[in-house]
């Protein structure tokens, strides 16, 4: 919205220009740009030097004029474009309020759905499965979803009610629920979450799908990412980290990884826990650090880390590899 705000106001712009007025990386910008375009917004790219995005003819945008799909066209490019930053927030905002009163629910709907998280090793140029429009496209008009899902248990079928889509780093995630019997309301009891990146063939159903009354989108969100950090964190440890690459480290391991407030020892290393879903994984995923952090404990990750050295080290272990440059 507010980049279509922008091209009202001149001639044309490029990426690099909005990215800058919206304080966006320039990717994000190139994304916006292009999702106003998809979104029947008249708007055309010119190439080369002196090139940038322009309004057809100069003409002038009215938001009376979009039909109900271009309006939630619009809103979902605006919503997977990126981090839920505060000018992204307030342009759908003005988006949403901007809208002809009929199309207007469907939208609300769709904003308040949708979520953009940034922990998990996260990048702004992530892009979404073409699944998740669609389900977002369910969501808007309060209309069921028929998807095949690959689980732990093979693959099985499923009608279902999305009422959330969000993302966790790179990964996008559905929370759905089936209706309860006999009617077309969600059943609050049997939501679950679901890998966007799992869904095989999906489609939307012409009959009603609706959210339960007062469900709190905020809370479900909330209790599964609480859920699943429980499932990555299930194995631990305490490691000593040379202070140049504590932030290192933690940048890696993201919400996994949380400095503890003792002081540093001698050498002025910092105690550092880091959680992973299962000890082999914790101890993979630390093997890399070893000039830069030591295991303090649990013993059974120091002992995974040392199995998996030995094994390292056996398979790089050839005595007939002579050393290049030998007769």
């Amino acid at each position: 919205m507010q980049a279509l705000l922008l091209l009202q106001g001149r001639p044309q712009i490029t990426a690099a220009e909005l990215a800058a007025a919206l304080e966006v990386s320039v990717p994000t910008a190139r994304r916006d740009l292009e999702a106003l375009a998809m979104s029947g917004v008249p708007i055309y790219p010119t190439r080369g030097r002196g090139g940038g995005w322009r309004l057809i003819g100069g003409a002038r945008t009215d938001l009376t004029g979009l039909t109900q799909g271009e309006v939630t066209s619009l809103l979902i490019g605006l919503t997977q474009s990126g981090a839920a930053t505060p000018e992204r927030i307030a342009a759908m905002r003005k988006l949403v309020r901007a809208m002809p009163e009929p199309f207007r629910a469907g939208a609300q709907r769709v904003a308040a759905a949708t979520v953009r998280d940034a922990p998990w090793g996260a990048t702004e140029d992530d892009s979404p499965a073409p699944a998740v429009a669609v389900l977002q496209r369910a969501i808007a008009e309060s209309h069921r979803v028929q998807l095949e899902y690959r689980g732990s248990r093979g693959v099985t079928a499923a009608e279902l009610v999305p009422l959330m889509v969000g993302s966790r780093g790179a990964k996008w995630y559905l929370i759905a629920a089936p209706v309860s019997e006999g009617s077309d309301v969600a059943d609050e009891g049997r939501i679950r979450t679901y890998r966007v990146d799992r869904i095989g063939e999906l489609r939307v159903l012409a009959v009603n799908g609706i959210a339960p009354a007062g469900l709190d989108l905020t809370r479900v969100w909330a209790e599964m990412v609480e859920r699943v950090e429980g499932f990555r964190g299930a194995a631990r440890a305490v490691v000593r980290v040379e202070p140049w690459a504590v932030r290192a480290l933690c940048d890696r391991f993201g919400a996994q990884a949380q400095p503890l407030d003792d002081p540093p020892d001698v050498g002025g290393r910092v105690r550092v826990e880091v959680r992973a879903h299962r000890v082999d994984a914790l101890a993979e995923q630390l093997a890399g650090w070893t000039s830069a952090a030591e295991v303090e404990g649990p013993g059974e990750v120091r002992a995974a880390l040392r199995e998996l050295g030995e094994r390292i080290a056996a398979s790089y272990r050839d005595d007939a590899v002579e050393s290049p440059g030998r007769d």
